[in-house]
């Protein structure tokens, strides 16, 4: 009878952590665009649609928003949703498989709502297309009955806004793209723009951080707000671990050091990665197939996750041929 109530017990707990780290993780995000840190482009085309849409008493128009993870792209719905005063209804694209679930979700919608479908980009092709109508005329065409009796019923739906957020831009189709009419594109940070965002984190956190010590967070957290906020949490984790008020230069080093992220910002699977190219492959060329395999992690994986960052910080290029170790990756490990 132990064995049930300890599962039981620890399906609860890690449920009460998820729900912490979530809470935790929203308090953490801007809740306006001047707050917002970074993207400055996207920041003042996002706000003159929020202006013209008030001043026309309309929605705003369907937002495509695509980069690499961790970058802001939900930061960035949930923030129009808030400036624009207005609800936002959270899906995936994985959660959306059949035309009962997009219905479910358009149901409660009102005029002027956000539906924000993150990893829209995993929508199934008959879901995909139902949303046509929806973003151009703001209908649904559902099928109803079968064989002989089958009819198409069509839905007048409230004048919404759709946000899409994806890693693949690539994946989604030309007729599903262009009916959005903003389609814009995340970049990895700057240093001194992850500097800064550190630095609003900390005082939601209640942490004293050095500024030495938040720059070097900023150059090790691969251009991504995400990573800097999650090293920011494990160095304030290890600064109360060993009685430190303060989290200085030496409380990151080795709190870093115990995740395995070196001074390049480079974890553990980067390292091997980086360090089979140059030593086995003797620099590259090779292809992506074969370096995955020797790695032991999936080529999409690789190629979404681990490449971006290594050809961005100068230590790997891709080449009709393969993958290739650039200088700097070579002397990295001494070659």
């Amino acid at each position: 009878m132990s064995m049930p109530r300890q599962k039981r017990g620890d399906s609860t707990m890690l449920r009460v952590r998820s729900d912490r780290d979530h809470k935790l993780e929203n308090a953490l995000r801007p809740k306006t665009l001047l707050e917002y840190v970074g993207q400055e482009r996207i920041k003042r085309i996002l706000s003159t649609s929020l202006k013209a849409a008030r001043a026309r008493g309309e929605a705003i128009d369907h937002v495509l928003l695509h980069g690499g993870p961790g970058l802001g792209k939900t930061t960035l719905a949930m923030i129009l949703a808030n400036e624009f005063k207005v609800h936002i209804f959270n899906t995936s694209g994985a959660a959306l498989e059949r035309g009962a679930d997009l219905l479910s979700q358009l149901n409660d919608i009102q005029e002027k709502d956000i539906l924000f479908i993150d990893e829209i980009h995993r929508l199934k092709k008959p879901v995909e297309e139902l949303l046509y109508p929806v973003l151009e005329d703001f209908r649904l065409d559902i099928g109803v009955g079968k064989g002989a009796s089958a009819r198409m019923v069509s839905l007048s739906l409230a004048r919404f806004t759709l946000i899409g957020a994806t890693t693949h831009l690539g994946m989604l189709s030309a007729p599903f793209r262009n009916r959005f009419g903003l389609i814009l594109r995340l970049e990895p940070y700057q240093v001194d723009e992850l500097f800064r965002i550190l630095n609003q984190s900390a005082l939601k956190l209640k942490c004293n951080i050095v500024p030495e010590a938040a720059r070097e967070i900023a150059r090790r957290s691969r251009g991504t707000p995400r990573i800097a906020n999650h090293l920011l949490k494990r160095s304030r984790d290890h600064a109360q671990a060993h009685g430190i008020s303060q989290i200085g230069k030496e409380v990151v080093h080795h709190a870093l050091e115990e995740m395995g992220i070196d001074s390049d910002g480079l974890d553990e699977v980067d390292r091997r990665l980086l360090e089979l190219l140059v030593n086995r492959y003797n620099g590259g060329p090779v292809g992506l197939k074969t370096l995955s395999i020797a790695v032991g992690e999936d080529p999409q994986t690789v190629e979404d996750f681990y490449e971006p960052y290594l050809i961005q910080a100068g230590f790997l290029m891709r080449t009709s041929q393969g993958r290739k170790a650039t200088s700097a990756g070579k002397e990295k490990f001494g070659r």
